[in-house]
């Protein structure tokens, strides 16, 4: 059960830490657009995010739209470890324990240095203007991700409880 709710949820997940680390190094470069030789740093989410899912051990296979199509993920793995006590003939016996298959989430490849439209004298490549819209930009596919992957969970949750 666990691993379905893992495999369901992990692209949106990728999506999520790759559109946080992309905020964090759009941040930075606003932040450092009056320092001298500081050269503005991107990621190019699509094949960050191609990148993350396959250190995960998925593919990335078209119909995106549809996370429960997608065999971009592998669920998590259930080994042993931890004890569980069966209390009626069709629980699961023995230990077992959930073990994530995805790699290290904080691991998105190189960074991408952006060409500056305009060189400055002082060496800095932050162009305040298009580091704006990136910003904008990116923190509406948050949003819209983040806003997708609750719907997921509420649709989950009242499939749970729709029983009871």
């Amino acid at each position: 059960m666990l691993d379905k709710l893992d495999a369901e949820l992990a692209f949106g997940r990728q999506a999520l830490d790759v559109r946080s680390y992309r905020q964090e190094l759009l941040s930075s470069n606003i932040a450092n657009a009056d320092t001298p030789n500081y050269k503005a740093r991107d990621v190019d989410f699509s094949s960050t995010l191609a990148g993350a899912l396959r250190k995960s051990g998925g593919t990335t296979g078209t119909g995106a739209s549809n996370s429960s199509t997608l065999a971009m993920t592998q669920p998590a793995g259930v080994t042993s470890g931890m004890t569980m006590a069966a209390t009626e003939p069709g629980h699961m016996a023995g230990k077992a324990s959930l073990i994530a298959t995805g790699g290290p989430s904080d691991d998105y490849g190189q960074l991408q240095y952006r060409i500056p439209i305009q060189p400055a004298l002082d060496g800095n490549t932050v162009d305040l203007d298009a580091e704006r819209v990136q910003f904008a930009d990116n923190s509406l596919h948050f949003e819209s991700t983040m806003t997708e992957v609750s719907g997921q969970i509420k649709t989950m949750l009242s499939a749970i409880t729709s029983g009871s």
